[in-house]
């Protein structure tokens, strides 16, 4: 399916015209988001951008950015899609391996992230030594590298109009007229296709608050009278944090993905907002895999989707995919035999084929020829009253990453591990801080040399 086909009847043609598709700040109309898509397509024309050419995007949050990118793909364009917040160290080897023919850039990269904007200013440059795509993807993403180094993920038209359908058959999720808090980064697969593509092809609203702070999504979601809230379990830790909670008599669905949730977490943004806490599961080479949208209680997750198969190999899940979503080929252990591999552990119930999340395939590590899961460690420590989050890892030996405004001292970790673990699963170093480091899309960082590098 060519890219210039897909985009416009699949996503802008949906909604009547002064439907708001974004609300921020102000609201902007379906109308008005297809004229500024069209008057940025005949720009972008102007610089020679066509069918089969590539693009790097790195643009701040923004109405500009979607509008963009939209326009990008009405030319055919291939995006390649990096975070705004990326670093040179980051950026630049992309640059080098991916050989763009052009980039698009915003201003005010510096610093930590202020928002959502609706109008940036933004940067087109050719580079006469890049090279056309070489693939039919459509996007070209990385994955949140959170336990290493990100892998280069190619998604075709079809795929991504397959996830959307994954999305449409799930009538808990919003629908034409419907209005969804959309938290997550809009650069990765939640905020970008379960949030913005989806809401835009559902004829659904997107709301972004200004700030990411709970005063003001609060604010946003009671007076723009939202049914949805989307986001990851650091977000909802929050709104469990404020003083007060406003009646959101509208909101219907509260959406966390991205990492583990928290059963303290769970409980009191139920407790406050008389909602559950519905997860979903996804990794980027494929988008919506799994969701519990009724509000299961953690670790117990939801069924698969419709429109996907999986099995599960070992406690792995595994998904059926007719292609590698990896364009380099450079990912040989992931893809195998047409099954991608994720690396997430799960167990499945026979009876109802609800999924459980157990947690990573690299958590499981053997110690003195006993198998031992260190994300049974993390929840013991989670359960102490001071420690707000924690990662666990294995180098030679269990090591213990604590953070927590008032985290305990090592020693206290110590006894109160002994008490409730056997020897051979308590930790023997710990690493105890006021917070540990995330990355962009709100994970716990678990790369053992950026934690200690971070600490």
């Amino acid at each position: 399916m060519a890219i210039a086909s897909w985009w416009g009847e699949s996503l802008l043609g949906a909604g009547t015209d002064r439907h708001p598709w974004a609300i921020s700040r102000t609201e902007e109309s379906r109308s008005e988001l297809r004229s500024a898509v069209a008057a940025l397509a005949r720009a972008f024309g102007d610089h020679g951008m066509g069918e089969g050419s590539t693009v790097l995007l790195r643009m701040r949050p923004s109405l500009t950015y979607v509008r963009v990118l939209l326009a990008l793909w009405s030319r055919g364009v291939q995006v390649l899609l990096v975070d705004f917040r990326s670093t040179a160290a980051e950026y630049e080897p992309l640059v080098e391996l991916l050989r763009p023919q052009y980039v698009i850039d915003s201003d005010g990269h510096a610093g930590p992230a202020t928002g959502f904007e609706e109008e940036v200013a933004f940067r087109v440059g050719s580079r006469p030594s890049g090279v056309p795509a070489a693939s039919d993807a459509c996007l070209v993403q990385f994955s949140s590298g959170s336990t290493g180094r990100p892998k280069v993920i190619g998604r075709t038209p079809e795929s991504l109009l397959a996830e959307l359908d994954r999305h449409a058959a799930l009538p808990e999720l919003p629908g034409a007229g419907d209005r969804l808090v959309v938290l997550n980064s809009l650069v990765h697969t939640m905020g970008l296709v379960s949030g913005v593509l989806s809401a835009l092809r559902q004829g659904a609203t997107v709301v972004v608050p200004p700030l990411p702070t709970p005063s003001e999504i609060l604010r946003a979601a009671r007076e723009t009278e939202a049914m949805a809230i989307y986001g990851v379990p650091a977000h909802f830790e929050l709104l469990t944090r404020t003083t007060e909670a406003p009646p959101l008599p509208a909101l219907r669905l509260a959406v966390t993905g991205g990492e583990r949730l928290p059963v303290e977490v769970y409980e009191e943004f139920h407790r406050r907002y008389a909602v559950p806490l519905s997860q979903v599961y996804g990794v980027t080479e494929t988008g919506l895999l799994a969701a519990g949208l009724h509000g299961p209680r953690p670790p117990v997750l939801g069924a698969t989707v419709p429109g996907v198969e999986t099995r599960i190999v070992g406690q792995e899940l595994c998904v059926r995919l007719d292609r590698s979503p990896y364009p380099l080929d450079d990912q040989p252990d992931r893809y195998v035999d047409g099954w991608l591999r994720t690396f997430d552990r799960f167990a499945v119930n026979d009876a109802t084929g609800e999924l459980s999340i157990l947690g990573r395939l690299d958590s499981l590590v053997t110690i003195g020829g006993l198998k031992v899961d260190l994300a049974e460690v993390e929840s013991v420590l989670r359960a102490h009253p001071a420690v707000a989050e924690t990662v666990v890892l294995h180098h030679e030996v269990i090591e213990a990453y604590v953070g927590g405004e008032a985290a305990p001292e090592a020693s206290e970790l110590i006894a109160w591990c002994r008490e409730r673990l056997s020897p051979v699963k308590a930790p023997k170093r710990f690493f105890v801080a006021r917070a540990l480091p995330r990355n962009r899309t709100g994970k716990l960082v678990r790369d053992r040399i950026a934690l200690r590098s971070a600490l």
